[in-house]
């Protein structure tokens, strides 16, 4: 009979093997995945499209996957640059801690970084069979994307600040649409440009507080180069065309009138942006602010895809 210290032992040391495994993976930023996903899903659902639940599935692990794998790609390089010891940490930015705490781990991330690449390319070459190969560009993209973005992407101003909504909103809506229906939409392109502008957002106000790290490892974004509150009007003008995508697109019938649900989200968004503007430059008030981006980015995309739902 196994004695109640050997089995606390074991459990212990189990968790240390999933938090050793999972911090680098950033789990609680991975609920951005799913919303998207179900943007898309959305969609095609309202396209007309009949859905494949296991094919919804495949698509969800495949972004999900290729969300872990740039998590993980970026501790691993971040780690290596010695940037993780010089960024001072917040709830929403400067990584996990894992690899400074446990330097040793290194290899272990890299290695989940490039298997669950593997994973998204898999299921990617799945959907090139079932739904043609007007899907390899769009994959193509997304997976170059996921590899570059902190080693290369990170040191352009126009790339770096693009880069993230290119993925999570373009390429993950719109792949999800097509993998789900075997062909591109406006309305899957006009839905995908609202994660596009918020998912820019997350990521941009997100370097605020690690402007002198990222600038001493060679990194050059937008508040970096134009400075925190200059950078807080761009924020403020990705937010206005997040709104203003579901009003032109509702007007331009890409979208159905229940869409504008997602208009919900102002509520949210106009006390974010003057947050953001008014403590660019203090990082202790600029927190709130921080938060509210992190809602928007998952409220938002889900109130436009429940707006599709019921149409």
């Amino acid at each position: 009979m196994v004695s109640n210290h050997k089995l606390k032992t074991v459990l212990e040391a189990n968790t240390t093997i999933m938090k050793d495994l999972m911090g680098p993976m950033r789990p609680p930023f991975l609920i951005l995945t799913p919303a998207c996903v179900l943007l898309g899903l959305s969609t095609a659902i309202w396209s007309g499209a009949e859905i494949n639940f296991l094919h919804v599935v495949l698509v969800l692990i495949g972004a999900m996957a290729a969300h872990i794998s740039v998590n993980t790609f970026n501790e691993y390089f971040d780690f290596r640059s010695s940037l993780d010891t010089r960024t001072q940490r917040t709830p929403f930015s400067g990584g996990s801690g894992t690899l400074p705490a446990r330097p040793g781990l290194d290899r272990q991330t890299l290695a989940t970084a490039v298997i669950t690449l593997v994973i998204t390319g898999l299921i990617g070459v799945y959907f090139l069979v079932v739904r043609g190969w007007l899907l390899l560009p769009l994959g193509l993209l997304g997976m170059i994307v996921v590899f570059i973005y902190t080693p290369w992407v990170t040191r352009s101003p126009i790339l770096c600040l693009i880069a993230p909504g290119l993925g999570f909103g373009l390429l993950m809506v719109m792949g999800t649409h097509f993998a789900l229906t075997g062909q591109y939409s406006w309305t899957a392109f006009v839905a995908s440009l609202v994660p596009f502008f918020l998912v820019n957002n997350l990521l941009l106000l997100n370097q605020f507080p690690d402007v002198g790290p990222d600038r001493s490892v060679g990194r050059k974004h937008f508040p970096i180069v134009i400075g925190n509150r200059a950078s807080s009007l761009i924020y403020g003008a990705f937010l206005l065309s997040s709104f203003l995508s579901i009003v032109v697109g509702v007007a331009m019938g890409y979208l159905p009138m229940t869409a504008l649900i997602g208009l919900g989200a102002l509520l949210l968004a106009v006390p974010a942006f003057l947050g953001a503007y008014r403590y660019a430059e203090n990082m202790e008030k600029l927190a709130p602010a921080m938060g509210l981006n992190v809602i928007i980015n998952i409220v938002m995309p889900v109130l436009v895809a429940i707006g599709l739902f019921i149409a």
